[in-house]
């Protein structure tokens, strides 16, 4: 793919800078239409609701940037959980019966895909590259917006009850190490002077010194965008059905209010993209892996810090609206309701780790949400060119690291429309390798 440039400005046949729609406003999509407009690019967003709405996972995530965010889901034996995983409503992980033939060829890759160690640290490699700056990358255009200050520069913990319990997880901690990801061990003294109100189950924690959270990612979505607008950029506020194309060459993307003409589009739809990459080309298997959240409103000091809880799986962090808890693991269809339970479930956690949280909320001040991370079976988002025309391309499949791994893959997706420069290590994102 080549362009014309004038200035640095890739240009279209008209003369005029490329137009690029960016469809979804998560923060994928937002971070891909900042790269695109720096690079020159006339950027549409669209999205059928607002951006940083609740619509997004990019709203409802654990609103941790690590470092450490490298693991894929699936590795070795997890395939001797899977019935459990069917039979326990109230685990981490949960497989709709009802959906389960549906869901069954993902299901067969995801186990595969983690089928030996030299698979999963392959993965764990390209993730890390995905990763590894997530927190400096945020800042480059947090700074620029005016939001810097919602980024809590202050580490995110991992929490056990005790040495032994890492045990299982030792492989995992000493590939982070050798990447590179800079962590630090502490004993319970440290874990209670950083916060007193821990439940005594705690023991030992692991910092990831580098890693960072949101404290509003509402706020943080709205605050990025507002800075695309006054950059030039425009945001419209519909559903993006499919493309037109001419002689090989995108010329419109279609929406449910417009066609609008363009040069180059970006697939950011999170869980609902899929659609649109078969349209493109691609047949690309992806998922929604539901997840959930409760917010305690009244529960704004603790905890200081961020936290995840080794034995739920689940993210605690401090956030200018409340005391977020997200997390669960729910593999359903996109239109199947949710089940409460699991927004419960995380609570029932919370309260575990913090004792001071028993009857300290009213029921009805505790905000539920249901969102749908979209997620492919081999731990690593599709981002690369769509088969049935050069001027589409993918970004999306981030599963629970969409929030980390957007400003990396922003920057991938700029760099393929303005120069089409592939470099060897982005071919593992490439769209076609589902295609094998």
């Amino acid at each position: 793919m080549t362009s014309s440039e004038t200035n640095g400005a890739p240009l279209g046949p008209t003369g005029k800078p490329l137009r690029t729609v960016v469809i979804g406003a998560g923060i994928v999509g937002i971070f891909s239409a900042l790269e695109l407009q720096r690079a020159g690019h006339d950027v549409v967003l669209v999205d059928r609701g607002p951006p940083g709405g609740d619509q997004a996972a990019s709203y409802g995530n654990g609103a941790w940037l690590s470092p450490a965010s490298i693991m894929p889901m699936s590795v070795p034996g997890l395939w001797r959980e899977v019935p459990g995983y069917l039979a326990d409503p109230s685990g981490p992980f949960v497989i709709r019966w009802r959906h389960l033939p549906s869901l069954l060829p993902w299901l067969v890759r995801f186990l595969r895909a983690g089928s030996n160690w030299r698979k999963v640290e392959i993965c764990a490699a390209h993730r890390y590259r995905l990763c590894r700056s997530t927190v400096d990358w945020h800042l480059k255009w947090a700074r620029p917006a005016g939001i810097d200050h919602l980024i809590a520069r202050e580490g995110v913990w991992f929490l056990y009850r005790d040495r032994s319990d890492i045990e299982r997880e030792a492989r995992e901690w000493k590939m982070r190490k050798e990447f590179g990801v800079r962590f630090s061990e502490h004993d319970r003294e440290v874990l209670i002077a950083r916060e007193p109100a821990l439940a005594e189950k705690y023991g030992f924690g692991i910092r990831v010194d580098d890693g960072a959270f949101i404290r509003d990612t509402r706020s943080y979505c709205e605050g990025l965008v507002a800075h695309f607008c006054s950059e030039g950029g425009r945001v419209v506020r519909s559903t993006a059905r499919g493309f037109e194309i001419a002689h090989g060459r995108l010329t419109h993307v279609v929406t449910d209010d417009e066609n609008i003409a363009c040069d180059r589009a970006v697939i950011a739809a999170g869980a609902w993209s899929a659609e649109l990459s078969r349209q493109a080309g691609d047949n690309v298997p992806l998922v929604s892996e539901r997840g959930y959240h409760v917010v305690l409103p009244d529960v704004t000091g603790h905890p200081q810090m961020s936290v995840i809880l080794a034995e739920g799986k689940m993210a605690v962090t401090p956030t200018n609206r409340g005391l977020r808890i997200a997390g669960q693991v729910e593999l359903a269809s996109l239109d199947a309701p949710p089940d409460w339970r699991r927004a419960d479930i995380l609570l029932a956690f919370g309260k575990k780790m913090l004792p001071g949280l028993q009857g300290v909320q009213s029921p009805d001040r505790v905000e539920r949400w249901m969102g749908h991370r979209p997620s492919t079976p081999d731990g690593l988002p599709s981002i690369g060119t769509a088969s049935a025309c050069a001027d589409i391309v993918h970004a999306f499949g981030h599963g629970h690291s969409g929030m980390i791994q957007a400003p990396a893959t922003a920057q991938i997706v700029a760099r393929l429309l303005t120069t089409g420069a592939v470099s060897p290590e982005d071919k593992a994102f490439s769209p076609q390798r589902f295609a094998a």
